[in-house]
């Protein structure tokens, strides 16, 4: 596993004694891809701290559509799950692995004494809320006053030109169903802007695919 303090350097800023508190209670977690880190409803009783592998946050309507708010890259912590550690709420969403993930896992009560007694973790914990929060006020603009389609280009530009993702996955990102984005891509490919596979979209006429991201 990475070292802790490389993928999160804000410990090397801890007193030597939390750092060697940090050694002795952070435990390694590791988790196959699909693995449910935590389901809606549930009490935090850890915070993961991904070192390796990707992890998403998702909320799923009643009639089974689901979206995905954030994902959980390497260096990077479960804002909502820091924030219901410390205000003792339940968990609003569900966290699961996207791949392998290599964790460590931090205990509720040491996470909130580190929280407040040390500055570095403050400053962690604030600085992922601030980008969390940017990034779920431009999915609401997005969901809310952006078409599907433009959505979907764009989604296939930032990402591409080999996306190895399924429709339904791709649905998931959006907040659609897996029957507009699959009616979508077919579209697209028989006009030459994509090409299609199980399991895997590949970007051919990114021109056109960038017009189409523009609405």
């Amino acid at each position: 596993m990475t070292a802790p303090d490389d993928a999160f350097p804000f410990l090397r800023a801890l007193p030597p004694a939390l750092r060697d508190a940090f050694a002795r209670e952070a435990r390694p977690l590791s988790l196959p891809a699909g693995a449910a880190l935590c389901r809606e409803g549930d009490a935090c009783a850890v915070l993961p701290m991904v070192v390796a592998g990707e992890a998403r946050v998702s909320r799923t309507s009643p009639g089974g559509r689901r979206l995905t708010l954030y994902r959980i890259a390497p260096g990077e912590a479960c804002i909502l799950t820091a924030s219901c550690l410390l205000s003792a709420r339940p968990f609003p969403a569900d966290a699961e692995t996207v791949t392998a993930v290599e964790a460590l896992a931090v205990p509720a009560a040491t996470f909130r004494a580190w929280h407040d007694a040390a500055a570095p973790w403050r400053s962690f914990v604030a600085e992922l809320m601030a980008r969390r929060f940017a990034e779920v006020v431009e999915l609401v603009e997005a969901v809310a006053f952006q078409r599907v389609d433009a959505r979907l280009a764009a989604l296939l530009a930032a990402e591409g030109p080999v996306l190895a993702r399924t429709h339904e996955a791709l649905a998931d990102e959006l907040g659609t169903a897996r029957e507009v984005v699959s009616r979508l891509l077919k579209e697209w490919e028989r006009e030459g802007v994509v090409a299609l596979a199980r399991g895997r979209v590949e970007v051919v006429g990114p021109a056109a695919l960038a017009r189409l991201a523009q609405g």
